[in-house]
């Protein structure tokens, strides 16, 4: 599903008010969905953004009268477009469902119920994907066919499907090997007739087991016979493979050379052996995990993943020397062959980063497992080098099962439970259950409160500066404070992995006025030094009840001997638009010091400069979206440009972040934005050594 931070839902809009369909967008937003919202105002308008604009989903009211209900499913099916429509209505009757569902709704919504709207388009939103991803990956899987079968016609291999121990397909190769001139000439022929007398009987038992589903052996020798009767040794190779949708059976016939049969093992498992610790290389592995997830979506098996990889790593290096770098690896391999199953997989994933299959095991296996190699551990004094030290590990895992059979999911499920259990401390074990999801969240949850406790009380965020720059010829220094939590071992952790988890455990209050009064005292130092500086610090809507806030900003202005106007505080649109009379208030508040805000993620709203009218920014900062490939983007450039013309009328500045080439650029200034940010111009960094001159 498309719902992850970086991609902004199109979400088309008929109701008919615009406060209405503003106030769905902002809960879709206030629910972590990025939403670029569109209203039609008439019949042509509703075509027109249909037709050009690609929405991803629909709310359509089912009592509006702008643009009934019936008119807008028409003009959906009118364009041909795979566009889910989610019918929202004030209260639930039997007949009205009924009529949506039978129009072509895929869902019907209750305006007062806002969770179930989110769930709604959540649920039409990831229909949709799937169904375009299905469709691409239809075509992909066509293409692919076509150029296997390119390939495998110019193999030099000889290779044939065989289905039900007949043949269905062979290259030119295969051909000639056996003396045949075309494939007609070997079509419907059996794979029994290529194998000499003496080889039959255990060919056939061979051709049997691999009918039942066992697997087939790595390499399979037999004396092979041509068209001709002349005998000759072979060996095969078998892979399952579908032909023209038909499951069936890929086989590599290959001329054995007279090779001593040890040292042919000997290269074949130096082919698909790590030297450093002689465990699984990572392609021999991912073939184990391919199979598992396989057999996981065929045949209900079960399997547990583990990732696994030492604490503080870095720091481990630095005490025991970087020429000890694989000694400490090879230690750690194997330490953890002593402790897991003879019949676990066991490989070296990447850089220090270890992998186990485990057959069979269950959730609670897995897990239990999991726990009894962290304990192995830590329990564990290592000899490395001259040194000494008890290594602790970080454990992330998943249940490979039905309901997560697909490679891409499990690695980036255990990838991301290992660093979930390094980010919080290490020495933890985190195993994803796709069947006890919230389980496993709570105790996810908690342990980053714990550890977002942990850096309040311990000063364990960090601050990083990026600078603002301006395009009309001011060099004043002016920066965004960026903040970071510290992960240990010289990990930085961006906000997006924890600030909702600090809004949903009333944390993000404390979290602004830590922020806050660490950016008041940058700003402090830099005027003492000689060198003014303005600072842009994110604040949250927590902060924006009462005068708590406003007054601790005072105070620490006031402490510091900073004047307000080098503290400039940013709000999200979308939070204000929800939260305007409170903004009111604060905005009037922080004036009286003359304290300064500014709007970000500005311009993704129905109406934007509707805000405008009840509030006076300093700057209008726009959202990320717009940049993203600007020079490509007419719609985003004609967006800016008039974004910029209406702040410059009524005296607002304009930023334009995540700026990322010099086309991009260039347009910005022959926009008349007035400030810049992004990595192509100056990555954030601990410090302010930033030359604005």
């Amino acid at each position: 599903m498309s719902t992850r931070a970086d991609t902004a839902l199109r979400l088309l809009i008929v109701d008919d008010r615009v406060e209405d369909a503003e106030a769905l967008a902002s809960g879709l937003r206030n629910a972590g969905i990025a939403v670029r919202p569109l209203r039609p105002e008439s019949d042509d308008d509703l075509g027109r953004i249909i037709g050009s604009q690609s929405p991803d989903v629909v709310i359509a009211a089912r009592n509006s009268q702008m643009l009934p209900f019936a008119q807008v499913m028409q003009r959906v099916a009118d364009s041909g477009r795979d566009l889910p429509v989610v019918a929202l209505v004030d209260t639930l009757v039997e007949a009205d469902y009924l009529d949506a569902i039978q129009s072509g709704a895929r869902a019907v919504a209750l305006r007062h119920a806002p969770q179930q709207v989110l769930a709604c388009v959540r649920e039409a939103w990831a229909d949709r994907d799937a169904r375009r991803g299905l469709r691409r990956l239809e075509a992909r899987v066509r293409e692919t066919e076509r150029r296997c079968d390119a390939l495998i016609d110019s193999s030099r291999d000889p290779i044939a499907y065989i289905h039900e121990g007949m043949h269905i397909r062979a290259n030119a190769a295969y051909l000639e090997m056996f003396g045949y001139d075309s494939f007609e000439d070997v079509e419907g022929i059996s794979l029994l007739d290529m194998v000499a007398p003496q080889h039959v009987e255990s060919f056939k038992a061979l051709l049997k087991s691999l009918s039942k589903g066992e697997p087939p052996p790595p390499r399979h020798e037999i004396e092979a016979r041509d068209i001709s009767g002349n005998a000759f040794p072979a060996s095969m190779e078998f892979t399952t493979a579908q032909y023209e949708g038909e499951p069936c059976l890929q086989v590599v016939f290959r001329r054995r050379e007279e090779l001593d049969a040890d040292l042919v093992l000997e290269l074949e498992e130096l082919r698909n052996r790590d030297q450093v610790t002689g465990l699984l290389n990572r392609p021999a592995f991912l073939r184990a995990i391919e199979d598992a997830v396989d057999d996981a979506a065929q045949s209900d098996g079960q399997y547990g993943f583990l990732m696994l990889e030492p604490d503080h790593h870095q720091h481990l290096l630095a005490d025991i020397g970087l020429d000890h770098a694989d000694d400490l690896l090879a230690a750690v391999a194997e330490h953890l062959q002593t402790l897991i199953d003879a019949d676990a997989t066991v490989a070296r994933y990447a850089g220090h980063t270890l992998a186990i299959l485990l057959r069979g095991h269950d959730y609670h296996a897995t897990n239990a497992t999991a726990e009894r190699l962290r304990a192995g551990f830590a329990d564990h004094v290592f000899e490395v080098g001259e040194r000494s030290s008890v290594i602790t590990v970080s454990i992330g895992g998943v249940q490979v099962g039905e309901k997560i059979a697909n490679v891409a999911q499990v690695l980036a499920r255990a990838t991301k439970a290992m660093e979930s259990a390094s980010g919080t401390g290490g020495n933890r074990c985190e195993v994803f259950d796709p069947s006890a999801v919230d389980r496993i969240e709570e105790e996810r949850i908690q342990a980053w409160v714990a550890r977002l406790r942990g850096a309040l009380d311990n000063d364990g965020f960090v601050l990083h500066y990026q600078p603002v720059i301006n395009l009309q010829g001011d060099n004043a220094a002016v920066y965004d404070v960026l903040l970071r939590l510290d992960g240990g071992d010289g990990e930085l952790i961006a906000p997006g992995t924890f600030l909702q988890i600090a809004e949903d455990n009333d944390m993000l209050g404390e979290i602004d006025r830590h922020v806050a009064a660490r950016a008041i005292a940058a700003i402090g130092q830099r005027l003492r030094a000689g060198h003014p500086t303005t600072l842009l610090v994110k604040i949250s809507q927590a902060s924006l009840d009462g005068d708590a806030f406003a007054d601790f900003i005072g105070a620490q202005l006031a402490e510091h001997q900073v004047p307000g106007e080098y503290l400039v505080l940013q709000l999200p649109e979308a939070k204000v638009f929800t939260h305007l009379k409170a903004t009111q208030a604060f905005a009037a508040r922080i004036a009286r010091f003359d304290g300064r805000f500014a709007l970000e993620q500005f311009g993704v709203g129905l109406d934007s400069f509707q805000l405008l009218s009840h509030l006076q920014p300093h700057l209008l900062k726009l959202d990320r979206s717009f940049t993203d490939d600007l020079p490509n983007n007419s719609e985003n450039q004609a967006r800016i440009g008039e974004i910029a013309g209406r702040a410059r009328q009524i005296g607002i500045r304009t930023i334009a972040e995540f700026v990322q080439d010099a086309a991009s650029m260039s347009i910005l200034f022959g926009a008349d934005i007035d400030y810049v940010q992004g990595n192509f111009l100056a990555a954030a960094s601990p410090g302010m050594q930033y030359d604005f001159e």
